[in-house]
């Protein structure tokens, strides 16, 4: 068994319409589904991706409204990245962030790469990755509609930094127990990450660890990831994952369909919380059709669609 790659990253937003508006407008990403949280199915859960929402390419997020900011901290995934496919396409967005008035980095770089820093609505900290000398998991294939062109935009999910008090028990759950490599590590700020690789390795499956006991415990908020999911190649192995993880002591969820993908959930000694999500099924989906004002609801929650929408607050993705 061997995982693949990232799948995909959850994250809490305060607002759907500023969400919306910053990761389509500004950021060129297709608005994949249009959905709720499968948990709390009175609240949104936007999926965000490439052209279908290819496994490596989602972000996806929970609508909180009026939820305070995410207070960052030890223990905690603390940054997400993005995949752009060359450096002449972060030159382009140096351009494009300054006239969307987004304050952001420059001249920096992360393992090697070039990058730029920036922050999204809620607050949350993404890194536009170079993908100028990288090999590994193939990228995603851009929304040909969107507001990005092509050659530069965004093409999936980039490496995924976790910050935590007690380094060694993170490490020995990627290498021992889902069987990530290391593959180097780097210096920012005085701090050394350590990166780990999986699956054909590159920026579409990489984890950047670092030890931070300066932080104080977190405060999980807007702006702030819930979860990063890893993936499987299916249902198969998602079996024999539960087996290997069960088996090791971890309390974990056990087999979860998500309809579009099936999943299990554990929390590593640290407390940061792993998905393990399956390729299939997929967005499969009806563009012409699942856009607007349309919610999509997972199969379960269809007779009640009358009753969720009425606490919905309207979301016009037409607009």
């Amino acid at each position: 068994m061997e995982l693949l790659g990232l799948h995909h990253i959850s994250i809490f937003t305060e607002n759907a319409r500023r969400n919306f508006d910053f990761y389509t407008k500004v950021l060129g990403l297709r608005l994949v589904k249009k959905s709720v949280n499968q948990d709390d199915p009175y609240t949104y859960h936007l999926y965000y991706g490439d052209e279908i929402g290819n496994p490596g390419t989602a972000v996806t997020f929970f609508e909180v409204p009026n939820m305070a900011k995410n207070r960052l901290g030890r223990n905690q995934i603390s940054a997400m990245s993005l995949r752009v496919p060359n450096d002449a396409a972060l030159d382009f967005w140096h351009k494009r962030l300054d006239e969307f008035e987004v304050f952001h980095s420059t001249g920096e770089k992360q393992f090697g790469r070039k990058i730029i820093r920036l922050k999204d609505v809620d607050g949350l900290t993404i890194h536009l990755v170079s993908d100028e000398e990288n090999n590994g998991v193939p990228a995603g294939h851009p929304f040909e509609e969107g507001p990005v062109p092509l050659d530069y935009a965004i093409t999936g999910l980039g490496p995924v930094r976790i910050s935590v008090l007690k380094k060694e028990k993170t490490d020995a759950v990627l290498t021992k127990l889902l069987g990530f490599k290391r593959a180097g590590a780097y210096e920012e700020n005085e701090k050394l990450l350590t990166v780990y690789q999986t699956g054909a390795g590159g920026t579409g499956a990489e984890v950047h660890l670092e030890s931070r006991p300066d932080l104080e415990s977190h405060n999980l908020g807007a702006g702030g990831i819930h979860h990063v999911a890893f993936r499987v190649k299916d249902d198969t192995e998602m079996l024999a994952w539960i087996d290997r993880i069960s088996d090791s002591g971890y309390a974990n969820s056990g087999y979860i369909d998500r309809y579009y993908f099936h999943s299990l959930y554990f929390r590593e000694a640290n407390g940061i919380l792993f998905e393990l999500a399956t390729d299939g099924p997929g967005f499969q989906t009806d563009f012409e059709v699942e856009h607007g004002t349309y919610v999509e609801l997972p199969p379960k929650f269809e007779s009640r669609r009358a009753e969720i929408e009425a606490h919905l607050t309207p979301l016009d993705t037409d607009k």
